[in-house]
């Protein structure tokens, strides 16, 4: 199955907008010399077939360091007004966040966080356990708090 991380404008990658339209992402794609549209993703399958998926908006990263067989390729793919990657390393994750930077976007994972420069996510205090709101009584053993 795997897990999906964005390039979105939206405030949830799931939402309707603002998107990122299909020839935006290949007028990108064909300004950066490391990413070749193809318009297809292929790899080898475990019974020796090859898995094709074709759609106008698939790219792959050819300056990806683990990149150089098409099995550890790092694929782009537009789907839905959002650039998605299955399952990015920290490598993928930094270059995402080059790519959204000059899409005027984020990058956000399927929860619904963010990932900064450094492909790290992001953590907001709303993501954080709330704190309490009174302090414990120092005079009063914490089993007599129920």
């Amino acid at each position: 199955m795997g897990y999906d991380l964005h390039i979105t404008r939206k405030a949830n990658w799931f939402d309707a907008s603002p998107s990122i339209a299909l020839d935006e992402w290949l007028e990108y794609v064909a300004s950066d010399p490391e990413i070749q549209h193809d318009g297809f993703a292929e790899t080898p399958a475990a019974d020796g077939d090859v898995l094709r998926v074709e759609q106008a908006g698939i790219c792959v990263w050819k300056g990806y360091s683990r990149g150089k067989n098409r099995e550890n390729a790092a694929w782009f793919w537009w789907s839905g007004g959002n650039i998605v990657v299955k399952n990015p390393d920290q490598e993928i994750r930094r270059k995402m966040w080059l790519i959204a930077q000059s899409l005027e976007a984020k990058v956000q994972g399927e929860e619904g966080e963010y990932y900064n420069h450094d492909g790290e996510m992001i953590v907001m205090k709303a993501m954080l356990a709330p704190e309490p709101s009174m302090p414990p009584d120092p005079k009063r053993p914490w089993w007599k708090f129920w």
